[in-house]
């Protein structure tokens, strides 16, 4: 039963446990619709560079760990939905969470997006 109304589905992942419910919330209804999904993953330094303006080793160093951490996140998301027969493409974003999000969802015509709920 393809849908008209989800075509492109956001699911947004840090990879905490709590985020496993909204991810196959997002996959069985991209399944059902047969939607796109994307899972983003949001690297925010704001606190991080508040604390460490001075030390840009420190900041590249942690951004390469929020990274990998991004990744991982992502890698469930691809995992879940290549097991639902479902097209994920993945993005990591960058920025304050709140306008990446919603310049992502604006830009590329998400008609859902699925989060949790911390």
């Amino acid at each position: 039963m393809k849908s008209a109304i989800f075509r492109k589905i956001m699911v947004v992942t840090d990879g905490s446990e709590l985020v496993k419910q909204a991810v196959k919330s997002a996959v069985g209804i991209a399944k059902l619709s047969e939607a796109k999904l994307y899972a983003v993953n949001m690297i925010s330094m704001g606190n991080y560079s508040i604390i460490h303006s001075l030390d840009e080793k420190w900041k590249k160093t942690m951004k390469k760990q929020l990274t990998i951490k991004g990744e991982k996140a992502i890698a469930y998301v691809e995992n879940v939905g290549k097991a639902a027969n479902i097209d994920v493409e993945s993005v990591i974003l960058e920025g304050n969470p709140a306008n990446e999000i919603i310049d992502f969802a604006e830009n590329n015509d998400i008609d859902l997006i699925v989060m949790s709920t911390h």
